[in-house]
C-alpha cells in the first residue's frame, strides 16, 4: 500500500516583473502628475483671469479690498510680530529646510527614499505650478499695505498658502501613514493647521487679497491630492531601516 505524502512546499522565488515594467510605471506616474499640473493650472489661470479682467478689471473685487482695509485699520505691534512669524513658516527658505530635514528623517528611518521623494514631489510640484499660474494672470498685490517686501510674482495665488499646504498637508499624511497612533494624529493636527495661520498672516501683512489665499490653498490641496493618490499606492509595503528594527524588537 502506498502512502500519500503532502506535497514539499515551493520555495521558487516569485517570477520577475517583465522586462520595460518599471519604465513603463514610471511613465505612467510622469504623464499623471504631468497632466494632473497641466490642469490645476490651467484651471487656476483661467479663475485668476476672470477675477482680473472679467469680474474686477480696474481693481480688486470690493470684497477684497474691504477686507485688506480692515486688517490694515487693526493691525498692532504684537501681531505684526505674530504674523511675520506665521508667513515666515512657508517661505522659500523654510520650506527648503523643512523638506530637507523630512528627506533625511525619512531616508534615515525606512531605510528607503520613496516616501522621501514623495514629500519632494508635493513641494517641488506646487512651485512649479504656482510660478506658471503667477506668470499667466499677473494680478497686482494690494496697494500701500504691505509689511514685507513684494516679491516679483504675482499676487494670484498665494505661493506662501499654497507650499503651506502642500508641504505640511504632505507631513500631515505621511505621519499618519508610517507611524500611525495617538502622537501622530495630534501631529497632524498641528501640522494642518499651519496653512491657516500662514493664509492669515500673508493677508494681514498685506502681502495678498483673500482671494489669492483662498485659491492658493485650493490649488496646494488638488497638487496634493494628485502626488498622494499617484504615489501613495505604490508605497512599498516592507519595511527597512531603523523603523524595521524598532517593529522586529517590538514583536
Amino acid at each position: 500500500m502506498t502512502s500519500s505524502l503532502p506535497a514539499a512546499p515551493s520555495h521558487r522565488a516569485p517570477n520577475p516583473p517583465p522586462p520595460g515594467s518599471h519604465q513603463t510605471s514610471g511613465r505612467r506616474v510622469a504623464l499623471r502628475l504631468g497632466v494632473g499640473a497641466a490642469v490645476i493650472w490651467a484651471g487656476l489661470s483661467m479663475i485668476g483671469l476672470l477675477i482680473t479682467r472679467v469680474v474686477s478689471p480696474n481693481g480688486p473685487p470690493t470684497w477684497d479690498a474691504q477686507v485688506i482695509d480692515w486688517l490694515v485699520a487693526h493691525r498692532t505691534p504684537g501681531l505684526n510680530t505674530a504674523s511675520g512669524i506665521g508667513s515666515g513658516i512657508a517661505n522659500t527658505q523654510t520650506a527648503i529646510a523643512v523638506t530637507a530635514v523630512v528627506v533625511l528623517l525619512l531616508r534615515w528611518r525606512l531605510g528607503r527614499w520613496y516616501e522621501s521623494w514623495i514629500v519632494v514631489a508635493a513641494i517641488a510640484g506646487e512651485l512649479l505650478v504656482f510660478v506658471a499660474i503667477t506668470a499667466t494672470v499677473h494680478r497686482p498685490r494690494p496697494a500701500g499695505h504691505q509689511l514685507d517686501g513684494a516679491p516679483p510674482t504675482s499676487s494670484f495665488p498665494s505661493g506662501h498658502t499654497a507650499a503651506a499646504v502642500a508641504l505640511y498637508g504632505c507631513l500631515a499624511i505621511m505621519l499618519l501613514v508610517v507611524w500611525p497612533g495617538a502622537a501622530s494624529r495630534l501631529a497632524a493636527c498641528v501640522l494642518v493647521a499651519i496653512p491657516i495661520v500662514v493664509g492669515a498672516s500673508r493677508l494681514y501683512r498685506g502681502m495678498h487679497f483673500p482671494s489669492d489665499v483662498m485659491f492658493g490653498a485650493i490649488g496646494g490641496a488638488l497638487w496634493l491630492t494628485v502626488v498622494l493618490t499617484t504615489l501613495l499606492p505604490g508605497r512599498p509595503r516592507t519595511l527597512t531601516g531603523t523603523h524595521a528594527a524598532e517593529q522586529a524588537a517590538a514583536t
